[in-house]
């Protein structure tokens, strides 16, 4: 890492520290020594005045393995109960770890519905901001237990990323069992080499990605680089680097970790838009001509029915939707003022003409710019 990179770790008032199950697990359990350590980490970067939130796997893990299964099973029930039956040792774990530095940990489990429902998530940033201000640790897992596809967050690499959003952290650091970012699988490849920094997450680097998941996790490389990439468009950096290294987190600190640094991009969008981005789920599509994807993406306009060229699903007024460009890109994301049907019905023409068409006109634009986040980085 460069000096300037290192200077915005050190520098960090709140760090997320996501740790992966490839680190945390051992074939008869979790490996102790590693919590102990990193725990051991955690505590001196709260002693000098860095808040820390943990985003841990291994539930499902230390559950398999308690109850003697080599691979996660198959199926979400048999999943569910190997949470449950690791969830508690995993937590008690980090409890009797952090005791020995005066530390208190707090559990938190979360859903993808906790992040959606706007109400629900500001009150999960309040409780994690109230905790951090007690000085207790939050840990934070999905609730696995409990989860279905429907309301499934994904992986800890999306949580991790969707958490370090939530709570306005300065830097996400991704441990994982290899030092970062490979040209190729080093796993298969020896000539492999590593990527110390990344300025911009290209196709191919996506595609030279393991998606592949180890016997006990569920993300690959290509779920830390979709992380990184949400957390880009937000201005906010992050580091992969190897969690099996004893002074991982203090080596980065001082600037001697091999590790890979995502550079964030320019633009910062705001806790609101970031939520609109990046924690709903869209219900459907609007397809935009040239002149409204260039109002919006560069001038900051609202979305008027005229620049709107098609329409997908079927969705009600006030609907999460997915905002395309003519030759399918995605721009953004935003709340619909109207349904999928109303839009079909006034697209193409100008807002003047929708009392007409529809025979109330509750709104000038589709969506208005305070409920439209852009994605899209231009070239």
């Amino acid at each position: 890492m460069t000096n300037n990179n290192l200077s915005f770790i050190k520098n960090a008032r709140r760090v997320v520290v996501k740790i992966g199950s490839g680190v945390l697990t051992l074939d008869h359990g979790l490996n102790t020594d590693i919590v102990e350590t990193i725990s051991r980490q955690i505590s001196c970067l709260w002693d000098n005045g860095t808040e820390v939130i943990l985003i841990s796997s291994g539930a499902i893990a230390s559950g398999v393995k308690k109850i003697g299964f080599k691979k996660r099973p198959e199926g979400i029930p048999a999943r569910q109960a190997a949470a449950a039956l690791g969830q508690a040792g995993l937590i008690l774990a980090y409890d009797k770890a952090f005791s020995k530095y005066d530390r208190k940990v707090a559990q938190i489990l979360l859903t993808k519905d906790d992040l959606s429902n706007r109400k629900r998530y500001l009150n999960a940033r309040n409780t994690i901001n109230k905790l951090l201000s007690w000085g207790v640790i939050p840990v934070i897992n999905e609730n696995d237990t409990v989860v279905i596809e429907e309301i499934k967050l994904g992986d800890n690499d999306n949580l991790a990323a969707m958490i370090t959003l939530l709570m306005d952290a300065d830097i996400l650091i991704n441990l994982t069992d290899i030092d970062g970012l490979y040209d190729k699988d080093p796993r298969h490849n020896p000539d492999a080499c590593l990527i110390s920094e990344v300025t911009e997450i290209t196709d191919k680097m996506e595609e030279a990605a393991c998606g592949i998941p180890g016997n006990l996790g569920t993300g690959g490389m290509l779920s830390k680089l979709k992380a990184a990439k949400k957390l880009s468009r937000a201005h906010i950096p992050m580091v992969i680097a190897k969690g099996l290294k004893p002074e991982i987190l203090n080596d980065l600190c001082a600037g001697s970790a091999q590790c890979t640094y995502f550079i964030p991009g320019e633009k910062k969008l705001n806790s609101r838009k970031c939520w609109l981005a990046f924690n709903l789920s869209p219900m459907g599509a609007v397809f935009l001509d040239k002149g409204a994807e260039d109002a919006i993406v560069n001038k900051g306009k609202s979305l008027l029915p005229i620049g709107i060229t098609r329409v997908e699903g079927n969705f009600n007024m006030g609907a999460s939707v997915t905002i395309k460009s003519s030759d399918g890109k995605t721009i953004g994301k935003g709340l619909s003022n109207y349904s999928s049907v109303d839009i079909l019905s006034i697209m193409g023409h100008k807002s003047d003409m929708i009392v007409s068409i529809l025979g109330s006109k509750p709104y000038n634009d589709v969506i208005h710019r305070d409920n439209l986040a852009i994605t899209y980085e231009q070239e």
